[in-house]
């Protein structure tokens, strides 16, 4: 899937970023590991900077599940554990750069919650990713993160059922391919539904 020509997107007022997943777990290692998932941690954090200097907000997304969640192995689920609350694995990369003041949102906190968006996903104080960017007057979302098929574009297809104008970073995510097409596939959809493909370098 082709990404829009290069042409610069001016990030103003109104704008905020979404980063998804970058936990150890789904990083070359993890037990839920992306391929070469580690490397969207550079345009990842390129991305970050210019949010950060225009003091734009910047959403930090994890899966945050109890031992016994309902999608391990050992609980009747799918896959094995990842992700389990204060672990290492649930940790955000230590490379990732994460600005003081950025809203941590977590998903799939309870047993039998499996939460793929990142949208309803929730802060300390309760309120969803989506409330809160309605409270920032947030019209344009820019994602980027793990995995392409999953976490990813269930957060578009949340944000653009919401209203918001999507744009996806895609030097700044990557695929599982279970199937070699699943990353692409999922990346069509996201056009296919109205999000707007672009790089981190087209961002100023």
């Amino acid at each position: 899937m082709k990404k829009e020509k290069d042409k610069a997107i001016v990030v103003q007022r109104g704008d905020a970023l979404s980063v998804t997943d970058v936990q150890y777990d789904f990083l070359p290692g993890g037990s839920l590991a992306v391929p070469d998932g580690d490397q969207v941690v550079p345009p990842l954090n390129r991305a970050i900077e210019i949010f950060r200097k225009k003091n734009l907000p910047i959403f930090f997304t994890r899966d945050w599940h109890p031992t016994d969640h309902s999608s391990f192995k050992d609980q009747g689920g799918y896959l094995p554990p990842h992700c389990v609350r204060k672990t290492e694995g649930a940790k955000f990369y230590a490379g990732l750069n994460i600005p003081e003041g950025a809203e941590i949102i977590s998903k799939a906190v309870t047993r039998d919650s499996e939460q793929y968006s990142t949208f309803y996903g929730k802060d300390r104080k309760g309120k969803t990713e989506n409330t809160l960017m309605e409270q920032k007057g947030v019209s344009r979302i820019f994602i980027g993160g793990l995995a392409t098929e999953h976490g990813v574009l269930h957060t578009v297809r949340d944000a653009l059922e919401e209203g918001f104008e999507v744009y996806v970073l895609t030097d700044g995510i990557r695929a599982v391919n279970m199937n070699p097409d699943d990353g692409e596939k999922a990346l069509k959809e996201m056009v296919e539904k109205g999000a707007r493909l672009i790089t981190t370098d087209m961002l100023t």
